[in-house]
């Protein structure tokens, strides 16, 4: 192999690593955070308007004030709460649930993996 043919037989794979290496982290995917809610929420919630299970809907949580589903008999904790369920909010909440509401009576630990959270947040935001 001549000298310029092994330059260019090292540079391309190196500049697509390089590229590769240059992308922002992988952005959140709804489809897998479906999965993780179905696997991991779907025992005591729905996505269904109206209808609470042993926990409330999820559909409509994306925004909701926590402590404010028709029909759910909250904790007092969740009740007094009062935070804005946005991304922020979602990501300590679901990392730990009582420890960002002492008192509530989800028995969840959370989801410890942050990218399943962020995936899972990302398919709560999709539930309009």
């Amino acid at each position: 192999m001549r000298p310029a043919a092994m330059l260019t037989a090292a540079i391309i794979p190196a500049a697509a690593v390089a590229a590769l290496l240059a992308l922002p982290a992988q952005a959140q995917d709804a489809a897998a955070g479906e999965r993780v809610f179905k696997i991991q929420c779907s025992a005591c919630h729905t996505v269904q308007p109206g209808k609470n299970l042993v926990g409330p809907s999820l559909h409509g949580v994306f925004g909701r004030t926590t402590g404010q589903v028709a029909g759910f008999r909250y904790t007092e904790a969740n009740r007094n709460a009062k935070l804005t369920l946005d991304a922020e909010t979602l990501d300590r909440y679901l990392t730990d649930p009582r420890g960002t509401i002492p008192g509530t009576s989800m028995a969840y630990a959370g989801v410890k993996d942050a990218t399943q959270r962020k995936n899972l947040i990302a398919y709560l935001e999709t539930l309009k």
